[in-house]
């Protein structure tokens, strides 16, 4: 029998009565806490049998795979290490086995492009007031239920409509969009691998930094691999309860914090977001815990941003988070010793600005994506001349 926590089963009444007062039945509703709290894991399955008939232009030859016996191969890019038959599709939904190789279906052909400011993803610390030239396929190794992009994330490549752009042609546009790095973020970058690295290669030879908005579920080899073109990141740390990541997203909890352990001792600049959904994880002692194991393992310096939860996907019945939660999170994790909290989601919100860890002056003033104060002089606090960690500076 699973079990389900005092929290849950109190979203689970809430939802109850809303739905029996206006008249409808509860149990064909999904998206609550309750039917989560009830399964035991929603991680994806290798879909049997999927795999095209014929490969097309956009098919690129799997990075770390191994071949086994009667021609299945299994991918090494994240941990779900998806064991496929001939005619088989990945979790992710973006790799297939083909006569006994691993192609990737996303290889140059973005289903989404566009321009976005730096902080939009969120990196509060990283080349403020610059550009990112952003780009996503479809895929994602996880099924969070609270998915802000499932339209792309969920499906598969032939699914959607998808502009045409081989990693030559991503780092020309990025710079006639006078871009300063190339964002792979909006679905999953770890399930375009093999388009992200490629890309990643030829924009450093062009001076452009690259950054990857993810959700840290990879493995060792591969993002090794990877830190050697990669100059920032923005992480999500879904929860400290590996409960939570099997319920809620699909996954497990250990390989997402051996990546910011990786990272980490590769000296890559990331920030770690964690989105505060009802019912989950808006839990005043895992927030303790999640500062705890950050200043054993990574220090105080890297940015932790709490975002406000909206409902949508299959937790559309879910309330969004209440500001006042997200406004105690920042100051509990500020007196548990992380140097730089943020709240993102609630526009003009104090915890959107950057404030130098020693002094306390404001460094950065955010309304939106506007940054009408900028008191940095270098790397340094202007007021302190304490060192601010970050990526400050163009290369």
């Amino acid at each position: 029998m699973n079990r389900i926590s005092r929290r849950q089963f109190l979203y689970c009444s809430a939802a109850f009565l809303s739905t029996t007062v206006s008249g409808q039945s509860f149990f064909p509703f999904s998206g609550t806490p309750c039917e989560a709290a009830l399964s035991e894991d929603i991680r994806g399955k290798v879909f049997k049998g999927d795999a095209p008939k014929t490969l097309w232009k956009w098919s690129h030859e799997g990075f770390l795979y191994k071949k086994l016996e009667k021609n299945k191969v299994v991918c090494g890019i994240c941990p779900n290490r998806c064991v496929l038959a001939p005619g088989d599709r990945s979790v992710c939904r973006s790799k297939v086995n083909f006569d006994g190789t691993l192609y990737s279906l996303t290889y140059g052909n973005p289903c989404s492009v566009n321009t976005d400011p730096i902080e939009k993803k969120p990196l509060f610390h990283f080349m403020p007031r610059t550009k990112a030239f952003s780009l996503a396929t479809t895929g994602c190794n996880f099924r969070c239920l609270n998915c802000q992009n499932y339209e792309i994330s969920q499906a598969k490549p032939h699914d959607v409509w998808n502009y045409e752009l081989f990693p030559p042609d991503v780092v020309k546009e990025a710079q006639r969009a006078d871009a300063d790095s190339i964002a792979y973020t909006y679905s999953e970058p770890i399930t375009f691998f093999e388009y992200m690295i490629d890309t990643c290669r030829l924009a450093r030879e062009k001076n452009i930094r690259n950054v990857i908005v993810s959700n840290a579920y990879i493995n060792r080899k591969p993002l090794l691999e990877l830190c050697k073109v990669l100059d920032g990141a923005s992480l999500n740390l879904k929860s400290m309860s590996d409960d939570i990541y099997r319920q809620l997203n699909g996954g497990r909890l250990q390989p997402v914090l051996q990546t910011f352990k990786t990272l980490h001792e590769q000296g890559i600049h990331f920030e770690m977001i964690n989105l505060v959904v009802p019912g989950y994880t808006d839990d005043d002692q895992m927030v303790k815990q999640m500062c705890a194991w950050i200043l054993e393992n990574l220090g105080p310096n890297y940015p932790l941003h709490f975002l406000r939860f909206f409902p949508r996907y299959k937790l559309d019945r879910l309330p969004p988070t209440p500001v006042s939660t997200l406004t105690r999170f920042r100051k509990l994790a500020m007196q548990e010793g992380i140097h730089y909290v943020y709240v993102g989601n609630v526009p003009n919100h104090e915890g959107t600005h950057t404030y130098c860890h020693n002094c306390n002056k404001l460094l950065i003033e955010r309304m939106g994506y506007f940054i009408p104060q900028y008191n940095l002089n270098g790397n340094k606090c202007k007021y302190c001349d304490t060192i601010i960690p970050g990526v400050w500076n163009k290369a």
